[in-house]
């Protein structure tokens, strides 16, 4: 079969690990394998598509068959088994240098903004992280959406310890499972660069001041301390971001969007601007910024 792919987010940035997924079962079944172009005829056409604010793919495919897949076309069905175990071809991103992986799947709570409980359902053991690590790369790149939830997962941090390999969970550890003992855990790895966490709601921020404590105390580096921040009420998120800052936590904004894809308003942009451009953010208060963008462009 001639196969085309089709990375619809953008595959010169962060790699689709369900296309290397289906690209690995492929061509283990001796398929011809790339990225789609619009001067071949395929046999079949995968579309995978991240995030709903992407724009839709539509280009004209000359393909038997096209699948369409991922959250951004609210596709929550996973792989079938047989390709979800096969190890990911790291061949169609050859600038990709890091490992990517899921230790667990699913998650133990139900945050109404976030999509994880209706696709991937309560928290299960999905890898070991050996079978996760690349032969060419010592970095790894975790998926999970709440590791410390899980006992495999906890299990699998407790093996990493000391081992020659940096790691970072991208979608942020949950401070409430923060003990003084997963601390512990956590202070022997090899962190890439932060240990992410996840500042959603006000109620969070208490949790967030004693969890960076036990990591303190466990020897992980403050310099390392780094929080999502979510942006619906910005008056909020502000009185957030300042707090953590006041804890030594680097604040990351992340304006809201919900399922259907709808665009955060200016003051969320601009508030997500501010914080995360550091220059910006080093430079002027919240509220000068947010009078100056105000301002007519003439001056009247």
């Amino acid at each position: 079969m001639k196969i085309g792919l089709v990375d619809v987010d953008g595959h010169s940035g962060f790699p689709n690990l369900a296309l290397m997924r289906l690209s690995a079962w492929h061509r283990a079944q001796g398929d011809d394998v790339e990225w789609w172009n619009g001067f071949t005829r395929y046999d079949r056409v995968y579309l995978s598509k991240v995030f709903t604010f992407t724009l839709d793919f539509d280009t004209v495919i000359n393909a038997d068959e096209i699948i369409t897949g991922g959250t951004g076309y609210k596709d929550y069905t996973s792989l079938p088994p047989e390709v979800e175990a096969m190890p990911p071809d790291y061949s169609i991103y050859p600038h990709y240098r890091r490992a990517i992986g899921f230790l667990t799947r699913g998650c133990i709570r139900d945050c109404p903004w976030c999509v994880v409980p209706r696709k991937e359902g309560y928290i299960r053991p999905a890898a070991a992280w050996e079978e996760i690590r690349r032969p060419d790369s010592r970095e790894i790149i975790f998926l999970d959406n709440n590791v410390l939830a899980s006992g495999h997962g906890l299990e699998q941090i407790g093996r990493m310890g000391g081992e020659p390999v940096w790691v970072d969970f991208n979608q942020g550890l949950d401070a409430r499972l923060i003990t003084p003992e997963t601390a512990a855990l956590l202070a022997g790895l090899r962190w890439i660069r932060f240990v992410r966490l996840s500042c959603d709601t006000s109620a969070m921020l208490p949790v967030i001041e004693q969890a960076t404590a036990y990591l303190r105390e466990a020897g992980v580096a403050p310099s390392r301390f780094w929080a999502y921040v979510l942006v619906q009420d910005v008056a909020d998120a502000h009185q957030r971001v300042l707090a953590l800052e006041g804890m030594g936590v680097t604040a990351f904004a992340q304006p809201y969007r919900d399922y259907d894809g709808r665009e955060p308003s200016g003051e969320q942009r601009a508030f997500a601007r501010w914080v995360n451009v550091r220059s910006v953010h080093k430079s002027c208060t919240w509220e000068n910024y947010n009078d100056i963008r105000r301002r007519p462009r003439n001056g009247r």
